[in-house]
């Protein structure tokens, strides 16, 4: 039997199969056990245990893993991933509106971080407000540090306006 054969025959068995292992649920979804179990600690996917305590998956837990690689791709926060998923059926596969709800949910976020990517990659060629003055051109961005007494981290890149 071919190898292509070999994993059509597998994915036909899988597509059976009410449970999954957790080694078949990480080679299924790309991922390595260990992330499931960080998932699963996070409350983010769920299992049963077997008679002899493994973890058993329902096939839809894929398309959860699908989408919180999707979000970590975005730079979504896992904290975020979990209270929309909290607004979806934990047994079961969610329906085509659960996830148009959460698509809609992240928009805004995806939004605000593409804005601020787009300002990142226009201050990329000098300072980006870091109110550090350890370039020399920190003194014309942000001269005499005044960005200081408005707290630490990168306040101009932050929204906080730039020192006169």
């Amino acid at each position: 039997m071919s190898e292509s054969a070999a994993v059509h025959d597998d994915d036909a068995g899988l597509r059976g199969a009410e449970q999954m292992s957790v080694g078949q649920v990480a080679e299924r979804a790309g991922v390595s056990v260990s992330a499931l179990h960080f998932y699963e600690r996070q409350g983010l996917i769920f299992s049963t245990r077997t008679a002899g305590n493994q973890r058993r998956f329902t096939r839809s837990v894929l398309r959860r893993v699908a989408v919180i690689r999707a979000a970590q791709r975005a730079g979504i926060p896992l904290s975020l991933v979990a209270s929309v998923f909290d607004q979806l059926p934990r047994d079961g596969v969610p329906t085509k509106a659960d996830w148009q709800r959460l698509s809609e949910h992240w928009q805004g976020e995806l939004d605000a971080r593409i804005s601020a990517l787009e300002k990142l990659r226009g201050s990329l060629g000098g300072c980006i407000g870091c109110g550090c003055l350890s370039l020399a051109e920190c003194g014309f961005v942000n001269p005499d540090d005044l960005h200081s007494n408005k707290g630490p981290g990168a306040r101009a890149f932050d929204g906080i306006e730039q020192a006169n």
